[in-house]
């Protein structure tokens, strides 16, 4: 039985709002609605979420109480509401009718007075509403996040903040063992499909419109993969050489393990772990279709597995959980779902794993630490604390034309229509 696709919007709205990720949330909804309201489904979560920290203040502004925790979707639906309304194209009278209709679906009848209030309350009051919002909410980031974003990046702030605010670009990297990247370009243009060439990575392709990867030519054979050009700048970073032995030491969903199989077949072997021992399936399901090897392991990186002996691999890559504030464009739930004080607690965990995964690492061998975070507790932090506790550690440096110096490495920023923000530390073991 189908549901409404607004009041699906709202479930999965209100399920972020009490703390679920937008992973979570909607798949079961999306299987739920009808065929033709899956695409919209899509709009409205994602692009509520992406403006939610303007439509809450603005939400603020237009009641004069909160809603109770249990009533989560109808704060959901509302935002939901305000997003069609301040956002969209579709006429103001049908988002306002079939908003307030959604309420009887979510069986919250008596929602229904509330919410028509409320959105023509907005429809009248726009402009005055929208110019009481502070600067962080206008620029639909959370104050802290703003804030944090104006005291590290001042000069690229206003173009990060651009950038967290657009859609993605889908953007592929071609499998270079089948063919170059302007082969596959030219294969693209054949079927019609507009592209273009990126500058860093040699292997990108940016889409001119995301499409089903399942019609991309070649996808199927393993000929492209989808993966960011920030992302694909670890496998030649790492630069792993025939013979050596490679972890992947927080693998999920595969595509940097991908990177470094298509750059260097001859590995004598890669293991690519995950602590998240079913989203290792995903990386499974990726070097299947790319027709390569790697032995899978469920484990946790800061305490790894006993059968992965010590002083056993020559090259380590280390792709942190982080705060995921480099790539909120793909992920817009960030903006609701992370606070200030998850910060110092991610950057001990990241330091947990460096840790855990040294005595891996042969001397003279590298480790790569990667975090798709643009905050340097994250980043330069991390690492300077790591290096503080291990002599037997040094900094390589980074030499690309790419991203901004750090002082523990290189940062790419996101920046708008091009790569997304994430950050870059190579080091080395000594004797």
């Amino acid at each position: 039985m189908t549901i409404d696709v607004r009041a699906a919007a709202a479930g999965v709205i209100g399920d972020v709002l009490g703390g679920k990720s937008l992973n979570q949330a909607l798949p079961s909804r999306q299987d739920r609605v009808g065929e033709r309201d899956k695409a919209l489904l899509q709009e409205l979560c994602y692009g509520t979420l992406r403006e939610s920290p303007k439509l809450q203040a603005l939400l603020k502004q237009l009641m004069d109480k909160s809603l109770r925790s249990k009533d989560r979707d109808v704060q959901g639906l509302l935002l939901c509401g305000l997003y069609q309304l301040g956002t969209t194209r579709i006429p103001d009278h049908a988002a306002v009718a079939a908003t307030v209709s959604a309420t009887k679906a979510l069986k919250k009848n008596w929602a229904k007075g509330l919410t028509n209030a409320v959105l023509r309350r907005y429809l009248r009051e726009r402009e005055q509403l929208v110019h009481q919002l502070d600067d962080a909410s206008a620029a639909n980031h959370s104050t802290w996040l703003y804030q944090k974003i104006q005291t590290q990046w001042p000069a690229a702030a206003a173009s990060i903040i651009e950038a967290n605010n657009q859609r993605p670009p889908m953007t592929l990297r071609v499998n270079g063992q089948h063919q170059s990247a302007q082969a596959y370009l030219t294969d693209l243009q054949q079927h019609g499909i507009a592209a273009h060439a990126c500058n860093l990575s040699p292997h990108a392709i940016q889409l001119a419109q995301p499409q089903d990867v399942w019609t991309l030519p070649g996808f199927a054979a393993g000929q492209v993969s989808v993966q960011d050009e920030a992302a694909q700048m670890a496998g030649p970073l790492l630069h792993a050489c025939p013979g050596e032995q490679v972890l992947d030491g927080c693998a999920a969903p595969g595509g940097k393990t991908c990177h470094i199989l298509e750059l260097q077949p001859d590995l004598a072997a890669l293991i690519a772990m995950d602590i998240d021992e079913s989203r290792l399936q995903k990386v499974s399901e990726n070097l299947e279709r790319l027709g390569m090897v790697a032995t899978l392991l469920a484990g946790d990186a800061a305490l790894p597995p006993k059968q992965l002996e010590q002083t056993s691999f020559d090259r380590i890559l280390v792709d942190a959980p982080c705060s995921a504030s480099g790539v909120i464009r793909r992920h817009p739930d960030v903006k609701l779902l992370r606070r200030e004080t998850d910060i110092p607690q991610l950057a001990e965990q990241q330091l947990g794993i460096l840790q855990g995964v040294w005595p891996l690492l042969k001397v003279g061998g590298s480790l790569l630490y990667v975090t798709c975070s643009i905050l340097d507790e994250e980043n330069s932090q991390v690492v300077a604390g790591f290096l503080d506790k291990h002599s037997d550690a040094t900094l390589s440096p980074i030499d690309a034309i790419w991203g901004e110096p750090a002082a523990c490495g290189r940062q790419l920023l996101p920046s708008p229509g091009g790569p997304d923000g994430l950050f870059y530390s190579l080091l080395r073991k000594t004797g």
